[in-house]
């Protein structure tokens, strides 16, 4: 079991464009898997690929209708004030990320 996770808005450290495009292609070719991650989690300002307006949505959106589950941190969409435009996934805790980690075999941090 792999653990995906989004703490930036993003990949690397480029400006905003390259770091969406970077995702974007990410997790097109995650969709297309045939053993996708056993969950997604994001936190930090990796919170802000899951709400309206994010570049990404399509995307994790075709993941999460695969059943991966995307765990978005409550604590982060409150502090950037997007709770109410959260538009994939569960918001949750930091247990629900902790233990989506824990029980990973692996955890890849993008």
């Amino acid at each position: 079991m792999t653990v995906i996770v989004f703490n930036n808005d993003g990949m690397g450290h480029a400006d905003a464009e390259l770091r969406h495009k970077l995702a974007a292609s990410y997790l097109e070719l995650l969709a297309e898997d045939a053993e996708p991650p056993s969950a997604i989690c994001f936190y930090g300002s990796g919170v802000k690929l899951a709400a309206e307006g994010s570049p990404v949505l399509k995307q994790l959106a075709a993941l999460e209708a695969k059943g991966v589950p995307l765990i978005i941190c409550g604590t982060c969409t409150q502090h950037y004030g997007l709770l109410e435009q959260i538009r994939v996934g569960k918001v949750g805790g930091m247990p629900d990320i902790y233990a989506a980690q824990h029980n990973a075999d692996k955890v890849i941090t993008l």
